[in-house]
């Protein structure tokens, strides 16, 4: 690999994932990891422009803020990107009601939407909500659709908590697809239009920007593809074999966020 300083050079934006990045969810809440917290803050104070990117899809965003404030973090809800709010959006824009698959902490966030006899269908991270009947509904309103829209909202594997693995919406969107032989909108990392519209937010430019996640394919595949540069982080649902993907290779691969901001401010906006 090339030298830091070249793989930094020109870096003015930071896109920061936030599950497996700052902290582990949980009991609790969850738990920061390690030197996240300072870490964020020193971003923030340096030269370089900082945004958070998330598919979490279990919070909204004002209960994610909430607990990352908690957590000790520097954040508001006017720096993050979250796929709930940008689904409402498109939702509004194309004139659809939506059959809600979602987790009941996420709810909130579709209060502005008509949801009666539904022309779509949005899944989300459901966790316990992913039962046979929930997923039987979902279906059933797709199936009786002449034009059948799934949005899910990301579309991860899996994810860690302090418990473990968890699985995530990906696996049950598939299911879905894989059904009634669609092929979902993904509303969220790794989608081009997620990463647009989180840069418009910061005001940089795809080749200044760096994207730092957990996710090889969706953090750092999707960020590569939208002409970002990114790196990976050995923290959250990182495993040794991603460092070997067959299709994807981070532009550097980092013991955690504390590392990555430390290259940064060595390195970045040079």
């Amino acid at each position: 690999m090339a030298a830091w300083s070249e793989r930094l050079a020109g870096v003015r934006g930071v896109l920061l994932d936030i599950s497996g990045v700052l902290y582990d969810g949980g009991e609790g809440g969850g738990a920061a990891i390690a030197g996240s917290v300072e870490a964020v803050a020193r971003l923030k104070r340096s030269r370089l422009k900082v945004r958070f990117c998330t598919n979490e899809s279990q919070k909204s965003r004002a209960d994610l803020v909430g607990l990352l404030r908690r957590l000790g973090f520097d954040v508001s809800e006017g720096e993050v990107t979250a796929p709930a709010p940008a689904a409402c959006l498109i939702l509004k824009q194309r004139g659809l009601r939506p059959h809600l698959l979602v987790h009941d902490g996420v709810h909130s966030e579709f209060d502005q939407i008509d949801t009666s006899n539904p022309n779509c269908v949005v899944i989300a991270d459901a966790g316990e909500g992913f039962s046979y009947r929930n997923m039987n509904k979902a279906f059933q309103v797709l199936m009786e659709l002449e034009n059948p829209v799934l949005f899910s909202l990301g579309k991860g594997r899996y994810y860690k908590e302090t418990s473990g693995l968890m699985l995530d919406v990906g696996p049950y969107m598939k299911a879905l697809e894989y059904a009634c032989g669609i092929e979902a909108e993904v509303v969220g990392k790794p989608s081009p239009e997620f990463f647009k519209s989180a840069l418009q937010e910061m005001g940089v430019e795809a080749h200044e920007a760096i994207m730092i996640g957990d996710d090889i394919v969706g953090d750092v595949g999707g960020a590569q593809r939208y002409g970002m540069r990114a790196l990976q982080v050995r923290t959250g649902k990182f495993r040794p074999s991603d460092e070997h993907h067959p299709e994807v290779k981070a532009d550097g691969y980092v013991d955690n966020l504390a590392e990555a901001v430390d290259l940064l401010l060595q390195h970045a906006d040079k």
